[in-house]
């Protein structure tokens, strides 16, 4: 039996493709209007997952956007096992050398959504941030996810800790791809960091602990509704990559 997406999941995931469209072009809401035929409060209900729209209306839609309604649907509805992997969890839970690993073993691409971004706006995360901030990053996110899973391959895509709190992206991302939950307790994410070498999260910040146990608790919801939950604590990155594996096969 193929893995649907759910219908509340999918309806966001086409607004959102819609939203991202629309915002490619520069368009406001009134100018795609204008462009399609369809009100500007209805298009407001799509592209937020609300509006249940007429496959004729759904086509001046696409038709206005320079797009097809296939393309907009995307492969939300392909079998379970083609549809990407996605890794989701706060820094440190392993999701660079996990899906390094977990690709190697099933022959796939190896994609990291925050270095697509980097490409996309041509620097560094830390200077989306600084410079045009949370939102246009965010702009950024659903822009490269909807080109990366507009047709995509078998490929394994590690996504920034934050994904979850956008809840067009999260959908976007829990609608097309199987998802997976890197979950550890907050000693283990710290520990990771610094064998890493890095060791900012001390720097200057001595609640920095106590901040990444409240981050952990705040998202812990979220992340729990992915497809599918690893406790990686105690594990070794070949042994979650092999976990995960026999959990999607």
């Amino acid at each position: 039996m193929h893995h649907i997406a759910s219908v509340p999941s999918y309806l966001e995931a086409v607004g959102a493709a819609v939203r991202d469209h629309r915002e490619r072009l520069g368009w406001s809401r009134r100018e795609l209007a204008a462009h399609s035929g369809v009100s500007e409060r209805f298009l407001a209900q799509l592209e937020t997952g609300d509006g249940n729209i007429s496959l004729r209306r759904f086509a001046d839609v696409a038709r206005a956007l320079g797009t097809s309604p296939s393309a907009l649907l995307g492969p939300a509805d392909a079998p379970a096992e083609v549809r990407p992997i996605a890794l989701l969890g706060v820094r440190g839970a392993g999701k660079s050398s996990v899906g390094a690993a977990l690709a190697r073993r099933l022959g796939v691409a190896f994609v990291e959504l925050d270095q697509r971004i980097e490409q996309t706006a041509g620097l560094p995360l830390g200077e989306v941030f600084a410079l045009d901030g949370e939102a246009y990053y965010r702009r950024l996110e659903r822009e490269v996810l909807t080109q990366l899973l507009a047709n995509p391959p078998p490929m394994v895509l590690a996504t920034g800790g934050s994904i979850v709190n956008d809840p067009t992206n999260y959908a976007l991302l829990r609608a097309r791809c199987r998802t997976i939950w890197l979950s550890a307790r907050p000693e283990d994410h710290w520990n990771r960091v610094v064998a890493q070498g890095d060791q900012r999260p001390m720097a200057e910040n001595p609640h920095a602990f106590a901040e990444l146990r409240a981050l952990l608790a705040a998202r812990d919801k979220l992340y729990a509704r992915a497809d599918h939950t690893i406790d990686t604590t105690g594990l070794r990155v070949p042994q979650v990559a092999a976990a995960i594996a026999e959990r999607v096969r």
